[in-house]
């Protein structure tokens, strides 16, 4: 019985260590997570002026054309740009992300057109490596705090791919996949595709002005629409933060509550075994006391 009970409090212990880590890692998250929501809705006006912007070039201009707006009459090779968080301790935030990514890998791959991924972040590049799969660039180390010039490195290795020949490598089609922070009870994975430029999403807001181009429309675009990419990336990195950042203290607040359930259950077993081991020394006492009783009346 005793050995029982020992092994009951051992569990409580480490229980109660794991209950401490759990909460820790909330109060983090928790703090976190005002901070990251405040730097994706900093981000949001520039994102909106300069997609305003690329949208009146095009829009005034009907007969323009550009790589970075003209579809491939037949794709072959699409980037698809992931991402996934650095650290664990966040529930199914990868998991979710990387699910979506496969279910755009094959509705391309039932196009046709070959799936390039390009993954940021160490979960999403543990991942393909374990499945022995080819990354065509990765990036790590900043998921949970992007800066800007994390977006540039990776908006330049994207349009440097665009602009390649097929033959050298190149991709007809740029693809992001990230998950959206809603709120902080929900995030979920969302797929934009990047270029060429899907003219028919835009949502009309406002009168868009009129604009007088010098030299061209296309030398406008040459040098608004990788201003645009990278504003979409830097956007949908800190959109990621903010939705790793939630899920996380989501994840740690769920485990802290299990662990201090656990914990009860626990107590009540010690509880019960304690008590059972004193009814044991009771009964062996007392037995003890009429046995003497009855070799003393002999």
């Amino acid at each position: 019985m005793g050995a029982q009970l020992r092994a009951v409090r051992r569990r409580i212990a480490t229980v109660k260590s794991t209950a401490k880590i759990t909460k820790a890692q909330e109060l983090i998250a928790s703090s976190r997570i005002i901070k990251a929501q405040q730097r994706a809705h900093a981000a949001a006006p520039y994102a909106r002026e300069i997609t305003a912007a690329v949208e009146a070039v095009v829009s005034r201009s009907a007969n323009v054309v550009h790589p970075l707006t003209t579809p491939a009459e037949n794709p072959t090779r699409a980037a698809v740009l992931i991402l996934t968080s650095d650290r664990g301790f966040c529930g199914g935030f990868n998991a979710s992300v990387l699910r979506e990514a496969q279910g755009v890998s094959k509705l391309l791959g039932e196009r046709g057109v070959q799936a390039v991924p390009y993954v940021s972040g160490r979960k999403g590049i543990v991942w393909h490596r374990f499945r022995e799969r080819h990354m065509a660039a990765e990036w790590s180390g900043y998921s949970d705090t992007p800066a800007h010039h994390n977006a540039t490195a990776i908006t330049k290795t994207l349009l440097d791919a665009f602009a390649r020949p097929m033959t050298e490598g190149g991709v007809d089609e740029i693809y992001l996949v990230y998950t959206e922070f809603v709120s902080m009870l929900t995030q979920r994975p969302v797929v934009h595709r990047l270029l060429p430029l899907e003219i028919a999403e835009r949502v009309e807001r406002r009168a868009i002005p009129i604009y007088e181009f010098e030299p061209s429309p296309e030398a406008v675009l040459d040098q608004l629409l990788p201003w645009y990419v990278e504003s979409r990336v830097f956007h949908a990195l800190l959109d990621s933060a903010a939705a790793e950042i939630a899920a996380r203290r989501r994840a740690m607040k769920s485990a802290t509550d299990n662990a201090n359930e656990l914990l009860e259950k626990l107590t009540r077993d010690a509880n019960k075994a304690r008590q059972a081991e004193i009814t044991q020394e009771i009964s062996e006492i007392v037995g003890g006391a009429n046995a003497l009783a009855e070799s003393t009346r002999e």
